[in-house]
């Protein structure tokens, strides 16, 4: 009988899938625009929008949240053409975790 290599999980955190009113200001590039977030985790996000991005760019972010201000600095790792891009945190402001833990909170509780 032999056993099946076990593959580590790609995804670290888990996603929350969000309602309509979570949206996310971005910049990356010198393209600056507003997207709906898909779903989001402690590692990272997805954003629906159909301008083009490079893989591996870094991106500027702010939560248009009822939490309060969450900034972050990310870098699209996942292109879906005509869908939207993947983005994987970089680093959160110290003072904006707590509110980026009360919006996960928040999601999970009505998902």
């Amino acid at each position: 009988m032999s056993q099946q290599p076990i593959s580590p999980a790609r995804r670290f955190n888990s996603r929350v899938e969000t309602p309509d009113g979570v949206w996310v200001y971005w910049s990356c590039v010198g393209r600056d625009d507003t997207s709906r977030v898909r779903d989001v985790s402690l590692g990272g996000l997805f954003i629906e929008t159909r301008k083009p991005m490079v893989m591996g760019a870094k991106t500027k972010l702010e939560f248009l949240v009822q939490e309060g201000q969450i900034r972050a600095d990310a870098v699209v790792r996942h292109i879906s053409p005509g869908r939207g891009v993947g983005l994987k945190f970089m680093a959160v402001m110290v003072g904006d975790r707590p509110h980026l833990a009360d919006l996960l909170n928040r999601l999970s509780r009505s998902s």
